[in-house]
């Protein structure tokens, strides 16, 4: 069985294109935003993403009717669940100045509104991952059928945003690093995340510095949760139970525990 995926478009007239040739592609990105993303532009690093190439069919007017309903449905069901994150959620959140909602979200005004607009179904033939220093690899389509949905990336720009707008926040990453990798930090953001830990763009000392302005330079590190993280709440969770024990073990170093 190919590999679907559905999209809308805002231009009715681009299904005629679709009569003379249905080959498409497109490319699908995480955008870095707030502070990450203007220091990762100052080293020439550009958003992971991936490359996809396939044929575009448009629905009929029953499958399109069907898919606006289910979007409602998962709409109401993520409406519900923000509601019922608990303040290690909402607190992050709530300190993102990155204006993003759900995907599904991004469809409410769209299929509420009236818009005209048309359904697509993007049949998948190949997947090229680009990564951030523009790096290519061809991705196996049968690893992506076996894929299941990532309930972590609903949320990831907005999570990655709020973690490193507080500076309280950043200074619990850099005692990670100092922790969890024995890595003395001086700055530190939050990259990127996913079920089995996160990634930590850090400013570290260079081994052998030729001058004051070349001492530091930035360095990624990975970071690893005890348990995966398959839901946001769980990432909160882990991250705050991480940061209590760094400061214990600080303590206990100190002398002071």
């Amino acid at each position: 069985m190919a590999t679907e995926f559905l999209f809308i478009s805002l231009f009715p007239s681009c299904t005629q294109n679709t009569i003379v040739d249905e080959r498409g592609s497109f490319s699908v990105a995480s955008p870095f935003p707030g502070p990450l993303g203007k220091l990762l532009k100052s080293m020439n690093k550009f958003p992971v993403r991936v490359a996809l190439t396939g044929d575009v069919v448009p629905l009929t007017d029953k499958n399109a009717q069907s898919l606006a309903e289910f979007v409602k449905e998962v709409m109401l069901a993520e409406e519900k669940a923000v509601k019922e994150f608990s303040y290690a959620v909402s607190g992050v959140l709530s300190s993102s100045d990155h204006f993003s909602t759900s995907r599904s979200e991004n469809l409410k005004e769209l299929i509420d509104g009236g818009e005209k607009y048309v359904i697509y179904k993007f049949n998948l033939s190949s997947c090229m991952f680009v990564d951030g220093n523009g790096g290519t690899r061809e991705v196996d389509l049968e690893n992506m059928e076996k894929c299941k949905a990532n309930l972590l990336e609903p949320y990831s720009a907005k999570l990655i945003d709020g973690i490193n707008q507080s500076e309280a926040r950043r200074r619990g990453l850099t005692l990670f690093c100092f922790i969890y990798l024995n890595i003395n930090a001086r700055v530190a953001y939050m990259l990127s995340f996913d079920r089995k830990g996160f990634d930590v763009l850090g400013k570290v000392r260079g081994k052998a510095p030729e001058d004051e302005e070349n001492e530091y330079h930035w360095k990624q590190f990975r970071i690893p949760f005890k348990e995966e993280a398959r839901e946001v709440e769980s990432f909160c969770l882990q991250l705050v139970e991480m940061e209590e024990e760094a400061i214990k073990m600080v303590y206990c170093y100190s002398g002071l525990g």
